[in-house]
């Protein structure tokens, strides 16, 4: 690996396989892992048992601002608002729903790419999420853009939600896979795009493992510069 790569960004849509290639990259690289995605789906959990409207722009603003989000542990997969720990309840669809909704509002954003920013400026760092590479961190050493047909990604998420004993039919996933990708790209701020100079990665027929070796790949062809 270049010793003078110290981020890396993985950006791409709902179930490319960012979060789980992200994981293992870090791993791979004794690197440090922060999925931003749960950030917005803490985000989206909180908005949603205070009840505040999805159209009530300044007050989920301001819940961003003062919602003290962390994440702990090895993996950067244990998240905490306060004091209080979540856990599979940022696995449900409605709050994945939450999670897009919040995401869209240009003030969340800003307070949420505040602190990310302040997680990234230690280095040595792993970011997977939507923008990572071309609005919280476009200086990042190397970004990678991860996708997947849609049917393939609605496939993979359908499939974690029956490991998780949530009945949903597939028809129902890849129709919400579509609203979120609609949402995502189409947003003001922040929209789902590749940065220009991102590494594109199609993870259709590709294993984690090899997703990961050709990530590393890529690294070393850096390093050969």
């Amino acid at each position: 690996m270049p010793n003078n790569v110290t981020v890396i960004a993985i950006d791409g849509p709902a179930a490319a396989g960012k979060t789980v290639v992200g994981r293992q990259l870090a791993h791979r690289l004794g690197f440090k892992y922060l999925d931003t995605g749960l950030m917005y789906r803490a985000l989206g959990w909180l908005a949603k048992q205070r009840n505040i409207s999805a159209d009530d722009q300044s007050a989920l603003a301001t819940l961003a601002q003062n919602a003290q989000i962390r994440l702990e542990g090895q993996d950067g997969d244990q998240v905490l608002i306060g004091e209080q720990r979540l856990g599979s309840e940022l696995s449900d669809p409605e709050v994945s729903h939450w999670a897009s909704v919040v995401a869209t509002i240009p003030a969340v954003r800003r307070a949420m790419v505040m602190l990310q920013q302040s997680i990234a400026a230690d280095g040595s760092i792993v970011m997977v999420g939507r923008d990572i590479g071309t609005v919280v961190v476009p200086c990042a050493d190397l970004k990678i853009f991860m996708t997947a047909s849609v049917e393939e990604r609605a496939r993979r998420r359908w499939r974690d939600l029956s490991e998780q004993g949530r009945e949903v039919a597939y028809d129902q996933v890849l129709q919400d896979t579509r609203e979120r990708d609609h949402r995502d790209s189409t947003r003001t701020d922040s929209p789902l795009v590749p940065a220009e100079d991102a590494i594109m990665i199609g993870t259709d027929d590709l294993s984690i493992d090899q997703a990961v070796d050709a990530i590393l790949q890529h690294l070393k062809l850096k390093a050969e510069k």
